[in-house]
Parts: structure tokens; C-alpha cells; sequence
């Protein structure tokens, strides 16, 4: 008995850990800095781009996928929050946004890249 429930103990932390690292994809953009984990810049060009984004239509999608959003309506649904600044120098990360799922994808390395 006493070494189930110390599995399931290490089960649930392990679980707890490394969930944590697991790659976003469901996004809510925020109206306030703060709130941000990111601050992020669009761009039109993706040869200024960290990352190369697809929005999708379903959340099934961005499950696990940091290259392909999802917008959510609310916070709590939300992987990640982020601000859209006006300057790309007040940015962490610059965006590109693309039509085609086949382009989604890191094209510079980023502080951010396996978090977002």
C-alpha cells in the first residue's frame, strides 16, 4: 500500500515537472504588458522571423505544437499569453504569420524556443 502511493506521488511530480515543458500552441493575447509571458512583434517578412506561425481553426492542432496557434477567448484556456508591441525592439520574439501549415516552424534561435 505504502509503495503505491509513494508511485503515484513521483508520478504525479514527474508529471508535474516535465508537463511543464511541454510546447504551446493555444494562445491568448492580452491587452496589458504585464499579463504577457511574451512580448512578441509581427512581421510581414519571414526572413526577419524567429518563428514562421499558422493559425489554426481547431485546438486539436496547437496541442503540442509551438509553430501552429490557436487563439483562445479566455486566459485560463490559454498555454501561453502574449502582447503584440508596436516596436520590434520592445519585443522578445518577431512573428511571421503564413497561410500554409507546411511553413510553420522556428527559423531563428530564441530564448523562448520549446516554451512558446
Amino acid at each position: 500500500m505504502r509503495r503505491i502511493s509513494r508511485t503515484i506521488i513521483i508520478t504525479l511530480v514527474s508529471f508535474t515537472i516535465f508537463g511543464l515543458n511541454l510546447s504551446a500552441g493555444r494562445i491568448y493575447l492580452t491587452k496589458y504588458k504585464s499579463d504577457a509571458d511574451a512580448n512578441i512583434y509581427i512581421t510581414k517578412y519571414k526572413s526577419d522571423a524567429h518563428i514562421v506561425v499558422y493559425i489554426s481553426e481547431y485546438k486539436s492542432d496547437a496541442s503540442g505544437n509551438e509553430a501552429i496557434w490557436y487563439y483562445t477567448k479566455y486566459k485560463s484556456d490559454a498555454d501561453a499569453m502574449l502582447y503584440v508591441t508596436e516596436y520590434k525592439s520592445d519585443s522578445d520574439i518577431i512573428v511571421c504569420f503564413s497561410q500554409y501549415k507546411s511553413d510553420a516552424g522556428w527559423k531563428k534561435d530564441n530564448k523562448f524556443q520549446g516554451e512558446l
